[in-house]
């Protein structure tokens, strides 16, 4: 009678050792889903800052006359962005990144991932973060579309365009949380598809 209950016992204690292994062993999604910031439909995720024209423009986020940004309702400290976007050969554009004033955006403030490529300087021209880290040589994103897939994680910063690595960098400048700003400063400027997750 006590073999039989200690086997029933050992073999309950057994399964239930192997049941929990098996919830260990099931693989965890720590990824977070990604956040649609903007997809053509419509700019709820945003409020424009300066005069820029920005508008919704067959299916795209547009603008080609005034100065401004469009700046993201939220903050984000760690994350991944990707983003597709087309410019002309005159554009001045770029996607700002943990923005310290969202009333008064530059270069010093924010992390500014460019999109010139007539910048007088190239290598801080398209696929730069200006004043961090240059690119050479500097690739075209003028009369085409484009992806950006750009990741801030602590001090650390990548930046992918078109599927090339263009910047992998460490800066201390700007570790605190910030929203996301997108550019208009010249020539035409269309952000189709921006979604980001945080990290």
């Amino acid at each position: 009678m006590k073999r039989s209950l200690f086997l029933k016992l050992s073999t309950a204690l057994l399964l239930m050792g192997l049941g929990g292994c098996a919830e260990l062993a099931k693989p965890q999604n720590s990824q977070a889903p990604w956040e649609t910031l903007l997809d053509g439909t419509n700019l709820n995720s945003w409020t424009a800052i300066g005069n820029a024209n920005w508008r919704l423009y067959e299916g795209a986020a547009q603008a080609e006359l005034g100065s401004g940004f469009l700046v993201s309702n939220k903050s984000y400290q760690d994350f991944q962005i990707q983003a597709e976007f087309w410019v002309d050969d005159e554009a001045n554009s770029g996607i700002f990144i943990r923005v310290s004033d969202p009333k008064l955006i530059n270069a010093v403030n924010a992390y500014e991932v460019n999109v010139y490529d007539k910048r007088p300087d190239p290598s801080y021209g398209t696929g730069s973060i200006v004043n961090v880290a240059k690119v050479e040589p500097m690739p075209k994103a003028g009369g085409h579309w484009n992806t950006y897939d750009i990741t801030a994680k602590g001090n650390h910063y990548t930046v992918i365009f078109n599927g090339v690595t263009t910047v992998d960098v460490t800066n201390n400048n700007l570790l605190k949380p910030g929203p996301i700003a997108l550019q208009y400063a010249g020539g035409v400027v269309k952000f189709k598809k921006v979604q980001i997750r945080p990290l």
